[in-house]
């Protein structure tokens, strides 16, 4: 989906999904991790017998790519699909102002043609082992919130470390359900991946900005890559095949993907305060940082490609938020979720003993929301939002690299602890292109922001901007820093990175001068926030499985969920929304105006194509912003479509699954083939799913 960084419902009325008590059930409500699949309820409800066989063969066919988005192979030969937008970043960082593969697309002709992504990480799951007891082996009643969380914390790293050290796989613990269960999630890492086609960016994101999030819709949202070890493409450990029929109108489909995030499960005071101050705030950062860099792609044209690769993670990530704010403002969404919880709350107090156990746990986390609202956005703008820019987050890593590595393992950040060294330092010696001149417009802009925000007497804005305009310092810090030269970081880094905790570097100079500052404001917001959230968060789950059970799903966690719908038409302003649209309504569509341009190549063969084709389908599976890519299939487990966006109405479902118009929206595997065979002649991409047929 082009959310930022992405089912069913099938219970029984009794075992309502957690945080929605006393709510009717959706049937295709639900994004079910893969040890928690519940098989008899999606025979029960839908009508479709799938077994333990279909799920292993989804899971090894399955991908996650570490930067944001789903994949799945397709081939034997470690193929994988997954959408244009999704794989963007790495077409980004092949291209150059000679060869602009995001514009005009690529097709690699032969096996050497295909062309190594500067550092793409995917993910293939494994296993999963519940690892609670583990986790809390060291947590007791007596404990503060602050201790619980550090304690948890030390654990995750210990298991997280001794599984590596056991496997060589990533080992991520994931934390569900608030807290009230972990899960150790165990990934077989590729970082050897290679672009094969991508269509030129006016076909993959035909109808821009207007379109996104609506239907109809008419995206070739795809692309190819494949999977290397060794220099020799991988034997995939399992792959989908591509169906022959595609899918039919209210026929049962599956998405197999990687959900980022969702909220279903927060209380009313965390709700609010996503309404109130989170999303704005994102709001108004997004809104400027967009307005700096189309004035910037108005300068030239080699200003307007740079341009373009930013904006359009900008523009579709307002249009996302905007979607939540307008759910979260919505009467319904939170007299719904009021009503769930004054339900649950209610039935905790009519037991003496519940009550005593979870009675207060609502009020806790009203009350931690008061000092969130006071130090979230100095929190948020000592990180990221203050000092946006590249250069800004390879020097803070370099530099706390040097600060963490000598501590105990226990004793890290997390994101420094040994479990995830190997993904980090592939990002900071990433090979890819930066452009200052773009690292001055962003770094510009969120020092604007920090300044305005904070005020000018603020202490770290006095350290970072003195008598200095953002603009001022964002040049001198851009054009003085030298870790443009990936051997220059690659030499602070050795040896736990001592050279970068005593470099003059410019960049790394800044983050030193405000570190203890930022640490600062992150330890009070992990002490007197997140450590709340998650120590009642947890007790709360405790009362819904007390009250209703333990069958539901928990908020997505860009972890490997199945989601269960129907392709599916649905209502809008009267009228009847179909649910697949074809080549003929592609170009009746095409004014030749953006955003609405058709590439030349489809233009040149358009007597070749079936106009009937199906081109997108929207269904009612349950995703969000990470689903991106995720693949689409029937119940045989074969490709009927990818996954790469939702319409309006389901942005808001990250708080509250609504399936009365909320849709997925989804390319059409036959529209896709289509396209490929008689648009692009990638005869070597067609040939390899069609072997799998």
């Amino acid at each position: 989906m082009t959310h930022l960084l992405h089912v069913t419902r099938i219970l029984p009325s009794a075992l309502i999904a957690l945080g929605l008590a006393g709510l009717p059930a959706a049937a295709e409500e639900g994004m079910w991790p893969f040890n928690r699949v519940p098989l008899e309820q999606i025979e029960k409800v839908h009508g479709v017998t799938i077994d333990s066989e279909f799920i292993e063969r989804l899971r090894q066919a399955s991908v996650r790519f570490n930067n944001g988005g789903s994949a799945s192979f397709v081939s034997a030969k470690g193929l994988v699909m997954t959408n244009h937008h999704v794989a963007s970043d790495c077409i980004k960082k092949l291209s150059s102002k000679e060869k602009d593969y995001v514009q005009d697309g690529f097709y690699a002709e032969t096996a050497s043609a295909e062309m190594k992504c500067p550092d793409l990480e995917i993910n293939v799951l494994m296993s999963i082992e519940t690892v609670t007891d583990r986790i809390n082996a060291k947590v007791t009643s007596e404990m503060t919130e602050k201790d619980r969380f550090e304690a948890q914390r030390a654990a995750t790293a210990e298991v997280e470390k001794a599984c590596k050290d056991e496997t060589g796989l990533r080992c991520d613990v994931v934390k569900l359900y608030a807290g009230g269960i972990f899960d150790l999630y165990r990934y077989k890492r590729y970082t050897d991946v290679r672009l094969v086609f991508a269509p030129e960016f006016y076909a993959a994101f035909f109808g821009g900005d207007p379109d996104n999030f609506t239907y109809p819709r008419y995206c070739m949202d795809v692309a190819f890559l494949r999977v290397y070890e060794d220099e020799r493409p991988i034997k995939s450990p399992a792959y989908l095949r591509w169906s022959k029929k595609g899918a039919a109108a209210d026929e049962v489909v599956f998405v197999s993907g990687h959900p980022g995030r969702t909220n279903r499960l927060m209380t009313e005071a965390q709700l609010r305060f996503e309404g109130e101050l989170r999303i704005p705030l994102m709001l108004d950062w997004l809104h400027g940082m967009a307005k700096d860099l189309r004035e910037f792609g108005e300068k030239d044209e080699e200003s307007a490609r740079l341009a373009r690769d930013e904006l359009f993670r900008f523009d579709n990530s307002i249009k996302a938020y905007s979607g939540m704010q307008g759910g979260l403002n919505s009467v319904g969404l939170m007299a719904a979720k009021a009503k769930a919880e004054k339900k649950l709350r209610e039935s905790i107090e009519r037991d003496p003993e519940k009550q005593k156990q979870f009675g207060d746990a609502w009020d806790v986390i009203a009350t931690a929301q008061k000092i969130k609202r006071e130090i979230y956005e100095e929190y948020r703008l000592s990180g990221t939002l203050g000092f946006f820019s590249k250069y800004f987050l390879i020097a803070r890593h370099l530099f706390r690299l040097s600060q963490e590595l000598p501590e105990p393992n226990t004793e890290r950040l997390p994101e420094y602890q040994e479990a995830g060294l190997e993904s980090l330092y592939q990002q900071i010696y990433s090979p890819a292109p930066i452009y200052d001149d773009v690292e001055i417009v962003k770094l510009t802009r969120s020092l604007t922001e920090l300044r305005e925000r904070l005020g000018h007497e603020n202490p770290m804005v006095k350290k970072v901007l003195g008598d200095s305009s953002p603009g001022e310092v964002a040049r001198r810090l851009i054009k003085g820093t030298k870790l443009k030269d990936v051997e220059f970081r690659k030499e602070l880094g050795a040896g736990q990175a001592k050279k970068a905790g005593k470099s003059n570097d410019p960049m790394i100079a800044l983050v030193r001068s405000i570190d203890k500052d930022a640490r600062r404001l992150r330890k009070r917001y992990e002490d007197e926030v997140e450590a709340i959230e998650n120590a009642h968060g947890s007790r709360i789950s405790q009362a819904r499985f007390a009250v209703l059970g333990a069958d539901a799903y928990p908020d997505a966690t860009f972890t490997l969920r199945l989601a269960v719908g129907a392709v599916k038409s649905y209502e809008e302003s009267g009228k009847t929304i179909a649910p697949f649209t074809e080549f003929d309504g592609l170009y009746e569509k095409a004014t030749g105006e953006d955003p609405y341009i058709l590439p030349q190549s489809y233009l040149s063969r358009r007597g070749e194509i079936d106009a009937k084709t199906p081109y997108n389908l929207v269904s009612t599976n349950d995703i969000t912003g990470g689903n991106s890519g995720s693949p689409l299939v029937n119940r045989r487990a074969e490709v009927v479509g990818i996954i790469f966006d939702g319409n309006i109405q389901s942005l808001s479902n990250s708080f509250l699954y609504s399936e009365t118009q909320a849709r997925a929206v989804s390319v059409d595997s036959r529209g896709i083939m289509e396209a490929i065979d008689k648009v692009y002649r990638a005869s070597r991409v067609v040939e390899e799913l069609k072997a799998g047929q």
